[in-house]
């Protein structure tokens, strides 16, 4: 089997900063870094280092290429990335002394997918694949309509949070992630609990309190496994991206889910997103 990620390109600054700025408020940072980013990449890097298949399906400007080279090391399938006459997606990250953070997104190539890449990449997709997509991108709608006609199964990852764009694809979807926050705004724009949602699966992640599961025998709960965070960013994603790579290789969703739990514990004890990812040796090894 394979997975499909629709998914974003960015090059993360990220800069150590004493606290995050109130408004109008200028900071001097301690340190600055730049990490190949995006919640697709991080998904694709994640899930490859899970051990699945992985095909990115995106886009990236010409001074981008060093990304696409990027993911390729990290075992992901590239050859659905377009390159295109615009730049790179950038990320501004700010993180503070304790791992808490506050992001700046700048869309670029990431909004402009060619609708015919998406095809091609689903024209060589498998019944029973997974399609994972999030709200960085274009195409969303379009990809979650096109993969259930052709009998793949959907996940949607819903971040940056967008009502309306959740409820354009919650018809599609197989399984839905987001987190506490993002749970409740559905919520009040829908009227539905994660438990009404016409979804199979669905996980709302808690942060340090670990992660709720929605399934067919109702809600369980998987505490977080306790750590010293010194960065959030690309936590989430770690999460997603080893849930469904477990899923792939055919593992229960509690085993997906525990396995998960041990990749994101590790991602918060590292400072930056897609290069410092845990691979699944790490993972197995972790004892907590």
């Amino acid at each position: 089997m394979a997975i499909w990620n629709l998914g974003s390109i960015n090059a993360d600054f990220v800069y150590s900063v004493p606290h995050i700025p109130a408004p109008g408020e200028t900071l001097s940072s301690t340190k600055r870094q730049v990490f190949l980013g995006g919640k697709g990449t991080n998904m694709s890097v994640a899930a490859a280092r899970a051990a699945a298949h992985v095909h990115h399906i995106g886009a990236v400007g010409h001074d981008g290429r060093w990304a696409v080279e990027r993911l390729l090391e990290y075992g992901v399938d590239t050859r659905n990335i377009a390159v295109l006459d615009t730049e790179t997606a950038q990320a501004i990250i700010m993180v503070d002394p304790k791992g808490e953070n506050a992001i700046i997104l700048h869309p670029g190539a990431n909004a402009e997918i060619p609708q015919v890449t998406l095809q091609a990449a689903m024209a060589e997709a498998a019944t029973g694949d997974w399609l994972i997509i999030q709200n960085e991108t274009n195409l969303q709608r379009t990809a979650a309509k096109m993969a259930k006609r052709l009998g793949l199964q959907v996940a949607y990852a819903a971040a940056p949070f967008d009502a309306d764009r959740v409820q354009a694809v919650l018809p599609y979807l197989d399984f839905l992630i987001l987190n506490a926050v993002e749970a409740e705004q559905l919520q009040n724009a829908t009227g539905q609990g994660p438990a009404d949602l016409p979804v199979r699966d669905v996980i709302v992640t808690r942060g340090s309190e670990g992660a709720d599961w929605y399934g067919a025998n109702g809600k369980e709960h998987f505490p977080a496994i306790q750590v010293e965070p010194v960065d959030t960013t690309g936590a989430g994603d770690t999460f997603t991206g080893y849930v469904l790579a477990g899923l792939d290789r055919g593992m229960p969703m509690a085993q997906a889910i525990g396995q998960a739990t041990k990749a994101g514990a590790l991602m918060v004890m590292r400072h930056g997103t897609a290069d410092v990812i845990p691979d699944l040796s790490e993972v197995q090894a972790f004892q907590s």
